[in-house]
């Protein structure tokens, strides 16, 4: 049985994901404007910044597959 998603799929949905994380994370102040939303804002960096490392280990393994079957 075949993983559904291939390495370019899932590379793309944790660009995507840390993108989107880390603009909230900058969006989102608790000094401007009332929310009654409850965001721990550094949590929400680290998440962000955690996909992130793992679309960059994602982009080397490409990188490597490319160069080993060259």
């Amino acid at each position: 049985m075949q993983f559904p998603l291939s390495l370019w799929d899932v590379s793309l949905w944790l660009a995507v994901t840390s993108i989107i994380l880390l603009a909230t994370a900058e969006l989102l102040s608790s000094h401007y404007g009332h929310t009654n939303l409850l965001v721990n804002k550094k949590r929400l960096e680290q998440t962000a910044l955690a996909l992130g490392t793992l679309f960059l280990i994602t982009v080397a393994i490409r990188i490597y597959a490319i160069i080993a079957s060259a």
